[in-house]
């Protein structure tokens, strides 16, 4: 107590020496420091942090104990924690702003970002569009996907399936700026090579896409014929011109914005010089002709070279050769290239055919499994004897299978061109395997058959009667036979003009006094299927009086029940108006009622010619539109003919709906009464005829519509069964003042009409079992 009040007072009289306690204190001191967790504590209990205070406000708490804090268990921290509850908090989702709506591309390619590989610009001008540079087109569009045509000024009229753009300017450096400009605008985005070539130049376009096929589209690559700037300037090369250059899209795309200021600041008297300029300036690349071991060849054709005389290197492993002097020798230059890749071709194919018959020397099957010829698909393999394919015999002059059913017949048209080539084939491989020891000489063909395989193709088997000749000059006469096939090639997609099942069909009915009685089942059909559903198609009639009715006519008229039905039906369909035409005429010929119809309509009328006892739909009509293409196709459906309901039902009662079975009709293939055509191609075919209508007026009683389209037209005519084209079983009056050919094709029609062969077996035989009783 006495140190304790001494130290308290602060006065001694005790000489205590105060350093150890110093010291003592200050290590004290200093070991409680490093002992103790630093943290931030209010001196005031009322006072708190910023973040305690949210917490004691938004959970309606008196406060809450940090991590690091200890509690003690008692006293106000220790009520704190027991008066801790959680607390749910409702969840309030966020406000999402409208989604914006997803492009999507319309080709899955665009989307993909996947291009086209070569883009081919012709620079042209207006003196040579219509000479070399169709010359061009005609050489290089069937190989490349897309071909374009840039020409300062243009004639008035544009070669037929050429695509030119027009700058409206003969300035050669303005047109190389604009076709770039064009190219940038409008393709950059398509494709990943750009291939600009003169008209006078003439491009092996196989090669060239061989060329590209191996390049990287990732390289910005400037490739043709170098060459050096006039006044042989350092700094760089162009590329010429004349044989073509290839630019890259990334070049390009460099090239891009500094396009303009190409255009302001060089001045060159060539356009080639003037982009060549352009790109190692702001672009940094120069011509190459070669790039990562691939070769820029091309060759300069001298002014009376001969392509077929050239044996230059160069030239046979060309790309681009220039210059052409005219179209002529540039179709000579794609026919010599063309049998040059030919020649290559064979010669890739003979080789894989000498692979695969290697590799099946260790097959399981050995050499069975190697099919002749080889890379060819094998033979049909039939499975029931109804599947066999029939093999069609002929020799050089006659065919012994007939479309007329006839027994024989001559071996004429594309059949004689068929039979000829393989003739001469088998001759020209014959000599090709036995030469130079033995020389081969056609005497006659013995023997030839041949049949269609789906499969593979035409095969051929001849018996050939040959003089075989030595070396010696000795000769004799044997027989060879050999197998030839015609194999079918890849199957490919044959553009088409576009059509509509929008246009309006005029359906033409003709009508003589024979058709009258069949009128009131045509009209209950059409009404049916037309007037009801408000079909886009107008039915026009047209009666057909002879000399002697058309003197009648006001006071018997032939047809007046007729047009009292048409009437009657125009009351009854307010909106429906059925227009008709009276014709005088002692042989009703097709063409010449046909030139009354198309005299009286605009040129793109859509006609469909039918007959009174026809059943038409709209699924027929559907058929019409879409087979009928205005300056390229014209269609001749084939209709479905009832058999005589007396002979197919004999004894029996006819079905009201007669299906499409093999004995209750046929499909009529010797009436070309029905025909769907446009009115141009009609009046473009009869113009053509004209000519030899006045040498003899004739023709246009002895042919009919459907023989003036194959003659005097080049027009596909489009001849098919059409099953939703019905007729109802009728005896037709043949007119004898017609063609020969016409009467008896009606003639004939008749009696196929009548009945199946098995239908009328049956009725022969129950007539000699009636006869004989």
């Amino acid at each position: 107590m006495d140190v304790a009040r001494r130290l308290c007072g602060g006065a001694s009289t005790t000489d205590t020496p105060i350093g150890p306690v110093v010291i003592g204190i200050s290590l004290g001191f200093t070991l409680s420091l490093l002992s103790v967790t630093w943290v931030e504590e209010p001196c005031d209990a009322d006072s708190k942090s910023g973040d305690e205070v949210v917490l004691a406000q938004e959970g309606n708490l008196k406060g809450a104990r940090r991590p690091n804090s200890i509690s003690t268990g008692n006293g106000e921290n220790g009520d704190i924690e027991e008066d801790f509850e959680p607390r749910i908090v409702p969840y309030k989702p966020v406000k999402q702003s409208q989604p914006k709506k997803l492009f999507r591309a319309k080709y899955i390619s665009t989307e993909l970002g996947i291009r086209e590989r070569l883009f081919v610009g012709v620079l042209t001008s207006k003196n040579t569009i219509n000479t070399l540079a169709v010359a061009v087109n005609r050489t290089i569009s069937h190989h490349l996907d897309s071909v374009v045509f840039f020409t300062g000024m243009r004639n008035r009229k544009i070669p037929h399936g050429m695509f030119v753009v027009t700058h409206g300017d003969e300035r050669l450096i303005w047109n190389m700026f604009q076709t770039v400009k064009y190219v940038l605008e409008h393709y950059i985005g398509e494709y990943d090579w750009f291939y600009l070539v003169q008209d006078d130049t003439y491009t092996e376009a196989d090669r060239l896409k061989s060329l590209v096929g191996h390049l990287s589209i990732d390289r910005s690559l400037y490739m043709g014929s170098p060459e050096e700037f006039i006044g042989g300037e350092p700094q760089g090369r162009y590329c010429y011109g004349g044989f073509g250059y290839l630019l890259s899209r990334t070049l390009l795309l460099r090239l891009k914005p500094f396009l303009e200021n190409c255009r302001n600041d060089i001045l060159s008297a060539r356009p080639d010089e003037w982009l060549g300029r352009c790109i190692i300036d702001y672009a940094n690349t120069n011509c190459v002709d070669e790039h990562e071991g691939l070769q820029y060849y091309h060759f300069e054709m001298g002014k009376n070279s001969d392509p077929n005389k050239e044996e230059n290197v160069n030239f046979k492993n060309a790309l681009a050769v220039h210059p052409v002097s005219d179209p002529e020798q540039m179709y000579r230059l794609h026919k010599h290239f063309t049998e040059i890749e030919l020649q290559r071709t064979y010669s890739e194919i003979e080789k894989l055919q000498a692979e695969i018959k290697n590799v099946s020397e260790v097959a399981f099957d050995g050499n069975r499994s190697a099919h002749w010829p080889i890379g060819i698909n094998p033979p049909f393999e039939p499975k029931t004897r109804f599947e066999v394919l029939r093999w069609e015999y002929f020799t050089e002059d006659q065919v012994y299978s007939c479309t007329d059913g006839s027994p024989k017949c001559e071996l004429r048209g594309v059949d004689k061109a068929d039979v000829t080539d393989v003739i001469e084939t088998a001759m020209g491989e014959l000599n090709k395997k036995y030469k130079p020891i033995l020389h081969l000489k056609k005497q006659q063909l013995i023997n030839g058959y041949r049949r269609f395989d789906p499969t593979r193709g035409m095969e051929y088997t001849l018996d050939l009667q040959l003089e075989v000749v030595s070396q010696k000059g000795r000769s004799r006469s044997i027989t060879k036979r050999v197998h030839l096939v015609r194999p079918l090639s890849q199957i490919e997609i044959i553009p088409m003009p576009y059509v509509t099942e929008a246009t309006r069909v005029h359906i033409i009915l003709p009508m003589t006094v024979h058709d009258r009685q069949y009128i009131s089942q045509f009209f209950q059909v059409y009404a049916d299927n037309f007037f009801e559903t408000s079909e886009n198609a107008v039915l026009t009639f047209l009666f057909i009086y002879d000399p002697f009715e058309a003197q009648q006519v006001n006071q018997n008229d032939i047809f007046g029940d007729v047009k009292a039905k048409i009437n009657a039906y125009e009351r009854k369909y307010p909106t429906v108006k059925i227009p008709w035409i009276s014709v005088k005429t002692e042989a009703p010929s097709q063409i010449k009622i046909m030139d009354i119809i198309s005299k009286k309509h605009p040129v793109d009328t859509l006609f469909f010619v039918a007959s009174v006892n026809t059943n038409v739909n709209s699924e027929f009509l559907n058929r019409c539109r879409m087979n009928s293409i205005n300056s390229w196709q014209v269609f001749f459906p084939i209709h479905f003919q009832d058999y005589n309901p007396d002979i197919a039902y004999h004894n029996q009662q006819p079905p009201v709906n007669i299906d499409l079975l093999k004995d209750s009709g046929h499909f009529d293939r010797g009436v070309f009464d029905e025909a769907c055509f446009y009115n141009s191609d009609y009046m473009a075919t009869r113009t053509r005829m004209a000519s030899d209508v006045q040498e003899n007026e004739e023709i246009l009683e002895t042919l009919d519509v459907y023989d003036m389209f194959i003659k005097y037209s080049s027009l596909h005519v489009f001849r098919a069964v059409e099953p939703a084209l019905h007729q109802k079983y009728r005896y037709q009056a043949c007119n004898p003042r017609l063609s020969e050919e016409v009467y008896h094709r009606c003639v004939q029609s008749n009696l196929e009409s009548l009945g199946s062969r098995s239908q009328l077996a049956m009725l022969l035989f129950e007539q000699e079992q009636g006869n004989s009783t």
